[in-house]
């Protein structure tokens, strides 16, 4: 019978044949390709160049029968690949938001932007 519970292996232990070689470490300039930016214009970079700034995230839950639709305003305090965190100032409430659901974001006054998310091409 051979089966998994038939080996002498732990389970999640690589496992390599005699005719493979466990990959080696790289360094950290070899796992970048020189043609690619190193930043790119992503939404949770341009949020935090405007870190302290009131905006309004327009959201869409889609599995919500009680709100499919929802804005939420506050002071941007954080933001990171996955969510926003906000502070209302007015009510002392502190939001995160994840941005899987977040539609487009607006606000009252100009908003900071790098040139060095563009890549050059």
């Amino acid at each position: 019978m051979n089966n998994y519970f038939d080996k002498n292996v732990f389970p999640g232990a690589p496992i390599y044949s005699s005719n493979n070689i466990p990959p080696q470490n790289q360094s950290i300039n070899n796992l970048y390709d020189s043609t690619l930016p190193l930043e790119q214009s992503y939404i949770e970079n341009i949020l935090r160049l405007n870190k302290g700034k009131k905006a309004t995230i327009h959201m869409t839950f889609p599995d919500s029968e009680q709100f499919k639709d929802r804005e939420f305003t506050g002071i941007i305090e954080q933001s990171g690949r996955d969510h926003i965190i906000l502070s209302d100032p007015t009510t002392g409430k502190w939001f995160l938001l994840l941005m899987i659901y977040v539609d487009f974001i607006t606000f009252d006054e100009k908003i900071n932007y790098s040139m060095e998310f563009i890549p050059k091409n």
